[in-house]
């Protein structure tokens, strides 16, 4: 693996583990890792820029019972480049989930989320 390949892969690292550690310490930690042309694509709908980001999770965070969190369990967490790949669970909540981020200059330049229930 070249230097260059090894420090993106770092560098995306780093982006992911503070997106996933952020959720702990709320909604203003978590949008650390976007910016005005970040973009999250869902099945529903498409968020842009960090206001509707912002909206987007805090319905997820308001929406989430406390049990939530408790039952929250990483099944996979994969990156490769620039590209970071989680799958999750929550269950009885949520069955599985999986994130994709694109991590471009130190934030999530695109992020898909896509959540399956029972």
């Amino acid at each position: 693996m070249s230097t260059d390949t090894a420090q993106t892969i770092e560098a995306t690292n780093q982006v992911f583990d503070h997106h996933l550690g952020a959720f702990a310490k709320g909604l203003d930690e978590l949008l650390k890792d976007y910016n005005e042309n970040s973009v999250i694509v869902t099945p529903d709908k498409t968020y842009r820029g960090v206001t509707e980001i912002r909206g987007f999770f805090k319905a997820f965070l308001d929406g989430a019972q406390p049990a939530f969190w408790d039952a929250f369990k990483v099944t996979c967490k994969r990156t490769e480049g620039e590209i970071a790949y989680l799958a999750w669970e929550a269950k009885p909540f949520i069955e599985m989930a999986t994130d994709t981020l694109y991590v471009r200059d130190g934030t999530i330049a695109v992020q898909t989320f896509t959540t399956l229930s029972a």
